[in-house]
């Protein structure tokens, strides 16, 4: 009974999906036999009748394309593990210039909304998706739609087969039922390897895509450099470098001072010590912040457990082995971690956090979990948004769980090998 109750789930299922398949792959079909339709209607009446059926066709196809397409991907994501990637060209920002113009990345315009919409068409145009897209919806009712038009093409022969009297009706109506139910759960498959042929992006596109990341990625990495050197330049400017000037001044004057008022330069070169020290401190925390010794030495493990030591909440680090990675990415990671702390501390209003470093063979996974109030977010210009550049320069993600009230979790992938 319960295997019987299994195939009589797997036909029932397999019927729906087959004719969901069949319906989105008809559509365009669809449309053009009511263009066809249409112009027979009107052909004896009017010689130009030929016009608006091959208006309807094209309107129709190239409206209806993306749309089939994206519901496709959708079903195919839904019913197996195969998920294909869209490839469309993404809209960049919208910038207003001191001019007063509006630029789109294409050309200049008088308003935001106008620059908007032309953006809108002119990546709607240009996109090499569109072809394919086109070649799809004219390939999959032939291919995927026709076969799985085959069950509800069954179910609709029995039902007139063995409504009607003679042995031949029954006959066809037997045959028809034959292939409802036996081809249920299997035509709709199809599906799925017409659409990883057909829909998934070209090598052609898939490089231009990595080249315009890249770019980004290349173009985020200079501001982030310039953006550290100015740091550095203006704390050692306005920290270590002050001292030091100011040490300068104590010694001459304590050096000139020597033989007229040895108190007074004694008090000078006391002060020129603790002026030593402070700068010697400020100039190793300057360090610490570009590259953290302990990291250099001891490993990302090792560091990151110091680094939990400083926080003032309870933090768990737990870690499949010692880890030794590339030094460009274990800093990557390390910073990336005390940035999850930090907001810890100063957002979430957590209490504990757990961190857990693991290697598979897909590369370096890091989990940052706390207990803290949740809603984070990736805003533009704030920490979680810059973690998640600093990472895609190594091809690394940043993915973000974080309902209201709680918990957080940020998970950090880089694909890399320990050394």
């Amino acid at each position: 009974m319960r295997q019987l109750g299994s195939w009589v789930v797997r036909v029932g299922v397999g019927w729906v999906r087959a004719c969901a398949v069949m319906v989105v792959s008809m559509l365009v079909p669809a449309v053009w036999a009511a263009a066809v339709a249409l112009g027979i209607r009107w052909g004896a009446a009017n010689p130009w009748s030929w016009v608006a059926p091959c208006v309807l066709v094209c309107a129709g196809t190239l409206a209806l394309s993306r749309p089939v397409c994206r519901v496709v991907r959708l079903l195919v994501a839904r019913w197996t593990t195969t998920a294909i990637p869209a490839g469309y060209r993404q809209a960049g920002p919208v910038t207003r210039l001191s001019t007063g113009f509006w630029w789109n990345g294409f050309g200049y315009e008088r308003t935001r909304r106008d620059a908007l919409l032309d953006q809108k068409w002119r990546l709607r145009w240009r996109d090499p998706a569109n072809w394919r897209d086109l070649r799809f919806t004219g390939i999959v009712p032939f291919t995927a739609g026709l076969v799985a038009s085959l069950p509800p093409a069954g179910a609709a022969a029995a039902v007139l087969g063995l409504g009607r009297p003679g042995p031949a009706a029954h006959l066809v109506g037997a045959l028809g039922l034959v292939v409802a139910v036996a081809g249920a759960p299997y035509a709709w498959r199809l599906v799925e390897p017409v659409a990883v042929r057909f829909l998934r992006p070209s090598p052609a596109m898939v490089l231009a895509d990595r080249v315009e990341e890249l770019t980004a990625q290349r173009a985020d990495t200079t501001v982030a450099q310039a953006a550290e050197i100015r740091r550095i330049e203006r704390d050692l400017h306005d920290g270590a470098q002050a001292r030091l000037v100011a040490l300068g001044l104590s010694l001459a004057t304590a050096e000139k001072l020597m033989r007229t008022d040895p108190d007074r330069a004694g008090a000078l070169l006391k002060d020129a010590r603790a002026g030593a020290t402070a700068s010697l401190a400020e100039l190793r925390e300057l360090v610490r912040g570009i590259s953290p010794p302990v990291l250099t030495e001891r490993g990302l493990v090792d560091a990151v457990r110091a680094l939990a030591l400083d926080v003032p909440l309870d933090v768990a680090v737990r870690a499949d082995a010692p880890l030794r990675l590339d030094a460009p990415i274990e800093s990557a990671v390390y910073f990336g971690i005390a940035e999850l702390l930090t907001n810890a501390v100063r957002h979430a209003r957590a209490s504990r956090v757990r961190v857990t470093l693991a290697e598979g063979a897909a590369g370096l996974t890091v989990e940052v979990e706390d207990d803290g109030g949740g809603g984070a977010g990736v805003r533009a210009g704030g920490g979680l948004a810059g973690l998640r550049r600093r990472l895609a320069v190594f091809d690394g993600t940043v993915e973000i769980t974080s309902p209201a009230g709680g918990p957080t979790r940020v998970r950090m992938a880089v694909p890399c090998a320990s050394s």
